[in-house]
């Protein structure tokens, strides 16, 4: 095996064009960090505090959650460029910026919509209320626990999922806060959501072994180039036709991990900035005014389908508390429909006459946010419901996607933040986790054809988890991919360092639960 000679291998001319690409990437980072600055900058500018300690707190959390994002970048993207480092392909150096850039556009193209599927498994009173003491604890112990676990494994040059991780984080998260508020009937993991987030975590590995593996053979029987199958001689490069496919494909992986992947530290950096600046964060200042009308008509119409509901009923106390246990519950009460038909008819009074989300007075920004998130998830309860027609259902569900718009946003500057720091992560610390891939888990050397299998089916995969707004783990879907075409190649797997990556994977989960419970605990004393 060419361990350090695999990785490091570079010409002249491709250490030449490495220096070229990182010079690109760092006008790149002076420039986008640069604009992400200013934006920010601007954005605080509307906020009104006689005290530091709120923006002390912001860019203390912000560095945190970046610092989650640069060690996902160094830890996961490794896996795309394995293939083509170990296939000679490009070289190293080149490999990891080619990467990088990719990475970084993947981000930027990304809708944001896997951001939230991950934010909505936290405990709902938290996200309430992520403004509180309780609200920081979370945010800073499920970041935290991230981060340990992820270093610890890429220490040990062990391929672990960023994803799997960050939900473990989440999940202990949750059910810390459960056991710590056991009196007060608080929430702790809504299992429903969680479960269709595993499905995805559990599924996508599974199809990347017996996808590859599937692709391989399909390979071996229609295409009769012997040198496809044969492992790289010395340090030559592929034939082009070859090197063109395998740079393909670790651009489609790197481009792919920056859209999913990206989109995780996104969603934790809108709580950060929704909690320590709501002014500027809690509604999407990009609503307009026509927009706003459709919501104000879209609104009477939704709060006049449920009080026309047969459970509706006289009510008595504060529509949002009853909305609240429902949610907490996750079970429709005698008092959900007409307690939501009160809180939507509310919600209009506060913004169905203006000019815009942005003129929302800002003392009452964080609490009109904190209504519609409350109604947008009370509603599939309702919807859930028998006896509903066509209609009402359109209303309800017309009402839900315009309130997710109005919450549910991501801002550019917090896009090309995280995709710096994934990109620039991307850059360091990658070489343990090559290693492992390129040569630990199969006992033969990577050839072409299973470079480009493994790469063609963790891309496909990766980019149908993000149609269907699911988090799926790069390292998992191109780690088994490796394997399903070792397996179909007859090559043969090193059971050790199977064992140590199931082992890995297996750990995760109890382990950032663990370890992000203890830390809410601590911190929320701390705090």
């Amino acid at each position: 095996m060419q361990t350090e000679a695999a990785v490091a291998a570079a010409s002249p001319s491709s250490q030449g064009s490495g220096k070229t690409f990182a010079i690109v990437f760092g006008l790149i980072l002076l420039i986008g960090g640069g604009y992400a600055g200013l934006h920010l900058i601007d954005d605080l500018s509307i906020v009104r505090s006689h005290s530091t300690a709120p923006f002390i707190l912001l860019g203390v959390a912000l560095l945190i959650a970046l610092g989650f994002e640069f060690v996902n970048g160094f830890h996961d993207t490794a896996n795309a460029v394995a293939t083509v480092i170990y296939t000679h392909s490009m070289p190293a150096n080149l490999a990891v910026i080619w990467s990088g850039i990719f990475n970084f556009l993947g981000v930027l193209a990304s809708s944001g919509a896997v951001a939230f599927t991950v934010v909505s498994l936290l405990p709902v009173e938290l996200i309430l209320q992520v403004g509180s003491n309780a609200g920081f604890a979370m945010v800073f112990a499920l970041l935290i626990a991230a981060i340990l676990w992820n270093l610890g494994t890429w220490y040990f040059g062990l391929p672990n999922s960023s994803s799997h991780t960050l939900i473990g984080s989440i999940i202990g998260v949750g059910l810390a806060n459960q056991l710590t508020s056991v009196k007060t009937g608080t929430s702790g993991v809504d299992w429903s959501a969680a479960a269709g987030v595993f499905k995805g975590l559990v599924f996508s590995p599974i199809a990347g072994f017996i996808l590859a593996s599937l692709l391989m053979l399909l390979l071996k029987a229609l295409v009769k180039i012997p040198a496809l199958y044969r492992a790289p001689e010395g340090n030559k490069p592929p034939p082009w036709p070859i090197r063109a496919l395998l740079v393909l494909t670790c651009t489609g992986v790197s481009f792919s991990h920056g859209s999913n992947d990206g989109q995780k530290g996104m969603g934790l950096i809108m709580l950060i900035l929704i909690g320590t600046v709501p002014t500027a964060y809690a509604l999407n200042g990009a609503v307009t005014g026509g927009e706003v009308k459709t919501f104000h008509e879209i609104s009477v119409e939704a709060s006049h389908v449920l009080s026309g509901l047969d459970q509706a009923q006289i009510i008595s106390g504060d529509p949002r508390a009853l909305v609240t246990s429902a949610v907490q519950q996750r079970s429709l009460l005698p008092s959900t429909v007409p307690a939501l038909s009160s809180l939507i008819a509310e919600i209009d009074q506060k913004v169905g006459n203006r000019p815009s989300l942005r003129s929302v007075p800002p003392e009452q920004m964080g609490n009109v946010r904190n209504d519609i998130y409350l109604a947008n998830a009370a509603i599939p309860l309702v919807l859930a419901q028998p006896g509903l027609n066509s209609e009402q259902t359109k209303t309800l569900t017309t009402w839900r996607g315009m309130g997710t718009q109005a919450i549910q946003f991501i801002p550019p500057w917090v896009k090309v933040a995280v995709a710096l720091a994934l990109g620039l992560g991307t850059m360091v610390g990658w070489k343990r986790i090559v290693v492992t891939v390129g040569e630990k888990i199969g006992k033969e050397h990577l050839t072409y054809a299973q470079g480009a299998s493994a790469e063609l089916v963790a891309m496909t995969l990766i980019q149908a988890a993000d149609m269907y707004h699911l988090p799926v783990s790069t390292t998992h879907v191109l780690t088994s991919g490796v394997a399903g075409t070792m397996a179909a190649n007859g090559s043969g797997l090193q059971w050790s360092t199977v064992r140590n990556l199931l082992m890995a994977w297996v750990l995760t989960l109890p382990a950032s639960i663990l370890l992000a419970g203890g830390l809410f605990i601590v911190l929320r004393h701390l705090f």
